[in-house]
């Protein structure tokens, strides 16, 4: 497992660097990633073996309690960082946190600003849901000749802006094949299919917590109802209590403290004596 400094400055093991994802270009090897936003969630990613974590900005440090070894992007929000300056300041936060990269979906000035420092930046192309009045629904990204051309200029425009990878949402398989064999970005599949450098699906989803599961998605697990039994015990025991309360059977006398017989005379002798 590679050692490095993190831009927090401090020596730490990580399952896969930037320097590593880019090598993946043209080997047919995928690494995997999914969000995580608490240390339960980046344990359990990092027990399971998966190299990568998406979480929010202002979550890394919680991130980074869970696992020290995950490779994690922070993303930066729309609201809470909007000039260049907001931008810059809450990135170098996310990676002096212990964050190894950071994602955005702004605009290629965006990129830049960020690259430019050296901040490794990941885009975010096709279906963005944010954006999604631009191509009037929820829906793949590239399905005409016209649509995958616009969507490569943007591949191109993305790379020259100094970005390491993309997020690639919901564009056809076909048309991510031909996009990754022609990028030397680090090209990221959420719904676009297997020919790309990292394979991403929501924790969410994988685990069956999700009420609808996407198309591209799929559960490996049934959290929701196990979820759904916490709460059906949590009601029944609140209801045992509710009811004890109203019966007078709780609390009972072995679950009140006590007091000898012959203190709790003299305490009510004293009692008395106070009254006279």
């Amino acid at each position: 497992m590679p050692r490095i400094f993190d831009f927090g400055g401090r020596e730490v093991e990580r399952s896969v660097t930037v320097a590593d994802l880019r090598a993946l270009k043209g080997t047919g090897r995928h690494v995997a990633q999914v969000t995580a936003e608490t240390a339960d969630e980046a344990a359990a990613a990092e027990a399971a073996g998966v190299e990568m974590v998406v979480c929010r900005a202002a979550n890394v440090l919680r991130v980074r309690e869970g696992s020290r070894r995950v490779f994690v992007t922070a993303a930066l929000g729309f609201a809470e960082a909007v000039t260049g300056d907001e931008i810059l300041r809450t990135a170098f936060r996310a990676i002096t946190s212990g964050a190894d990269a950071v994602i955005t979906g702004r605009g290629y000035d965006s990129v830049r600003l960020l690259a430019d420092e050296q901040i490794p930046v990941m885009g975010h192309l096709g279906f963005v849901p944010r954006k999604s009045t631009w191509v009037g629904g929820i829906r793949a990204v590239g399905k005409t000749a016209v649509e995958a051309l616009e969507l490569w200029d943007r591949f191109r425009r993305l790379e020259d802006a100094g970005a390491f990878a993309v997020e690639c949402e919901v564009i056809p398989a076909q048309v991510m094949a031909e996009i990754n064999r022609r990028t030397s970005l680090v090209t990221v599949s959420l719904g676009s299919g297997t020919e790309a450098d990292v394979i991403f699906l929501f924790t969410s989803d994988i685990c069956g917590e999700s009420t609808r599961l996407p198309r591209h998605a799929r559960a490996w697990g049934n959290l929701a109802a196990l979820h759904q039994a916490v709460r059906d015990a949590r009601i029944e025991a609140l209801s045992g209590f509710r009811k004890e309360v109203a019966g007078g059977g709780y609390p009972s006398d072995a679950e009140v403290a006590g007091i000898t017989e012959a203190e709790f005379e003299e305490f009510r002798a004293r009692l008395e004596a106070t009254r006279n």
